[in-house]
């Protein structure tokens, strides 16, 4: 969920737009309810938020690795080695699909438009 929050707003940054805050905001809030639901209390659900935070931030600041071609997405493969031990090594098969996949989500929310990102996202197909 986190890697694929930080591709779309990637992709929002590379067209020169902002990511809305109020989806931002809406995304967190969510989680936050799930782990309501789930049982947490208070001060669980606090320490869990931030520890997402810090992850999705983690995964944002080091998914891409740096290019400078505005449409081009190359994965950072230690940082999916990092939150996907099975995908340690990237000479494997499911490495390589994983790439291509996100790769090709990149590709798909940077075609869209801010305001269909979300909509047109339940369409994505690899």
């Amino acid at each position: 969920m986190f890697i694929h929050f930080s591709i779309m707003m990637i992709a929002t940054k590379k067209k020169g737009q902002k990511f809305d805050q109020k989806s931002y905001d809406l995304f967190f809030h969510n989680i936050e309810n799930d782990l309501r639901e789930l049982g947490f209390g208070d001060i669980s659900v606090n320490k869990k938020m931030k520890e997402f935070n810090k992850i999705l931030y983690d995964i944002l600041l080091k998914i891409e690795l740096t290019v400078k071609d505005q449409n081009k997405f190359i994965v950072n493969p230690k940082l999916i080695s990092k939150y996907f031990v099975e995908l340690k090594d990237q000479k494997t098969k499911h490495f390589k699909v994983f790439e291509t996949y996100l790769s090709n989500f990149f590709h798909f929310c940077f075609e869209l438009s801010y305001n269909n990102m979300i909509k047109k996202l339940l369409k994505f197909k690899n």
